[in-house]
């Protein structure tokens, strides 16, 4: 007999998937065991390793769910959903973060926490800086539209305030996405723009 739709969404794979991803973003990767996942999901052991290989395999599947939840479906759909301006959304993204702190599930950036917790040079590491490559990419494409010079510069610098900012909130400054946006106010104006003429180019294409 085959399974229908939803028994396939809620069979072992997903609900242990389920189980380490609400578990992971609370408490980070390297604070939950094996057996507290298998608790919250209701499998058993054989399941969760039919399914993933390792706890490495299920961090890795739980960051690219972060990625579908968080980056795509949350942070870049609410910039599409304020404003189609270049400029505006680059801000907009501290107004999002605003939002996102003042909330008492904020539990930080998955992709920095796993990054900081994890050895230097392993597989769930590298996979944490992919995800926030991922992250900068959305912001130099954004640089690029806004017609910025050295747009992947630029991305960088922006990136590090964006970081800073989920940080800073982390530690208790609900106001860290206001303080920040003032600081990336100042970036952006000061920024060098392309020249006329390449601006002319680009919108020719």
């Amino acid at each position: 007999m085959s399974r229908t739709p939803t028994q396939v969404k809620n069979g072992p794979r997903e609900r242990i998937l389920d189980a380490a991803y609400h578990l992971f973003a609370a408490n980070g990767v390297s604070q939950v065991g094996i057996d507290t996942i298998l608790d919250k999901s209701g499998c058993a052991k054989a399941s969760l390793y039919s399914h993933f290989s390792s706890k490495g395999e299920l961090a890795a599947a739980f960051l690219d769910r972060r990625e579908r939840e968080w980056t795509r479906a949350w942070l870049e759909a609410e910039l599409k959903r304020r404003t189609s301006d270049p400029h505006t959304r680059l801000l907009a993204i501290f107004d999002v973060f605003d939002s996102w702190f003042r909330k008492n599930t904020f539990e930080g950036c998955s992709f920095i926490n796993v990054l900081l917790e994890s050895q230097k040079g392993s597989p769930i590491r590298r996979a944490a800086a992919d995800h926030l490559a991922k992250i900068r990419a959305i912001v130099r494409s954004l640089a690029e539209d806004a017609g910025l010079r050295d747009p992947e510069q630029f991305a960088q610098a922006w990136h590090m305030l964006m970081k800073g900012s989920i940080v800073s909130a982390g530690e208790g400054n609900r106001n860290a996405a206001r303080e920040a946006k003032r600081a990336a106010t100042l970036v952006l104006n000061g920024w060098p723009q392309k020249s006329a003429r390449r601006k002319r180019k680009a919108a020719a294409r």
